[in-house]
């Protein structure tokens, strides 16, 4: 069966924002793949370019002249090759001609086809052999910050992550578990809470940060009671957006923190509530700063770096060098390629980081990064934990360990 590439199409579509984005089909011979691509609403500086600076319709009119020629008759399974090709074709170092979200959902549409050429799934093609290694899903419960309205909380995402679950299926509805008893808890706190919920799923409360996590920690400690299933509390908190230049300003509590103060309470929320991962919890920049959290408090929480390393392998080796995090947020569109993803996921592992295959705001129904999740051996899938775009992944996670326990499969 031949893995050349056939024919290439590209069309507009919406993400869970109501916005426009990319979706790439990708045909050869006896294979077909189809990705569409995600968008950031907080996003780190250093990101590529997401869409290209002419806009998506101008890029789609001149798709079928400019890139479609260049791609076709390429082999699907030389991944690589592609990615250079599509780097040569946009001509700019941060993808700004074509676009990160362009080039990353052409990358992985060709892998997608390259795995169906071989009738086997994503997963399996990438990993190279059957992996008994399913992620752990941190869902997101409480929403504020860039992902939610006016008197939401100032931190962006109050997550859960199910660490005591068996098995996939275990720790989706543990999540589901903790979501609901988050919004039971909420409305307790504020009787004119209306049930609205913020780009990725998560409640929108009008709750102050300290309210926000009570209540998260509260429902981690009654669900684990409940299920017999260990489920921790944890955070993103995207401070850039705090940040005013000298220091860090949470508007809806009335306080300004400087780098130390910041420092101490992260310090302190890690210890009062037993956070099990914490996300930026330092502005984008500050490798001294992450460095020093780490330094204090990395031996009991995971402390990971997202808009600070933007999925850049040269970056990333900046902060292994200084110490600063130990733990990466993998989101393939701040790279644009899936050869470069794979390159920081593989630098990350060999020197210890946590790889952690993470969605955007505004998402699609695309499952694909499931698929990378179980490919690349990561311990952690950030995904949401309720909405159609963030259950795709979730409901395909669970297909895959089901696969995987398939005697059939053994063979592979």
């Amino acid at each position: 069966m031949s893995s050349a590439i056939e024919n290439i199409e590209i069309r507009k579509i919406l993400d869970s924002r109501g916005n426009a984005t990319v979706e790439i089909d990708i045909t050869t011979e006896s294979g077909f793949g189809r990705v569409a691509a995600p968008s950031g609403a907080s996003t780190g500086a250093l990101e590529v370019v997401a869409f290209p600076e002419a806009g998506i319709d101008k890029l789609i009119n001149a798709f079928p002249e400019r890139v479609k020629p260049e791609l076709v008759g390429i082999n699907a399974e030389e991944i690589v090759l592609v990615d250079d090709i599509l780097k040569k074709i946009d001509g700019t170092d941060n993808l700004s001609s074509l676009g990160g979200n362009v080039t990353v959902a052409i990358s992985l549409a060709v892998a997608k086809a390259a795995a169906s050429s071989h009738d086997i799934p994503l997963y399996l093609f990438l990993g190279g052999k059957l992996k008994n290694e399913i992620p752990y899903p941190l869902g997101n419960m409480i929403n504020g910050g860039a992902h939610a309205g006016k008197n939401a909380p100032d931190i962006q995402e109050f997550l859960v992550v199910p660490v005591g679950a068996q098995n996939i299926s275990e720790a989706v509805f543990a999540n589901s578990s903790v979501h609901k008893r988050i919004g039971e808890l909420i409305k307790v706190k504020d009787t004119r809470f209306t049930g609205g919920k913020g780009d990725e799923g998560g409640w929108a409360p009008n709750l102050s940060n300290y309210d926000a996590l009570n209540i998260q920690s509260r429902a981690c400690e009654e669900i684990s009671d409940e299920t017999g299933i260990n489920v921790r509390p944890s955070l993103d908190l995207a401070p850039s957006a705090l940040w005013d230049g000298s220091k860090y300003v949470y508007s809806r509590e009335g306080v300004s923190r400087d780098t130390g103060e910041q420092i101490e309470f992260i310090e302190e929320i890690i210890d009062t509530y037993k956070m099990f991962f914490v996300e930026d919890p330092l502005r984008e920049d500050d490798f001294e700063g992450f460095s020093e959290l780490t330094r204090k408090v990395g031996d009991k929480c995971i402390i990971c770096g997202d808009d600070i390393f933007v999925t850049n392998s040269n970056i990333l080796s900046e902060g292994i060098a200084r110490g600063a995090a130990n733990a990466i947020i993998i989101k393939p569109n701040q790279i644009g390629t899936l050869s470069d993803t794979y390159q920081t996921v593989q630098l990350a592992k060999n020197n210890n980081y946590i790889p952690v295959v993470s969605h955007r705001s505004g998402e699609t129904t695309d499952e694909t990064i499931a698929h990378l999740a179980v490919a690349f051996g990561a311990p952690l899938i950030k995904t949401g934990a309720i909405g159609g775009e963030r259950i795709a992944k979730l409901n395909e996670l669970i297909r895959i360990e089901e696969q995987m326990t398939d005697p059939k499969m053994a063979t592979f």
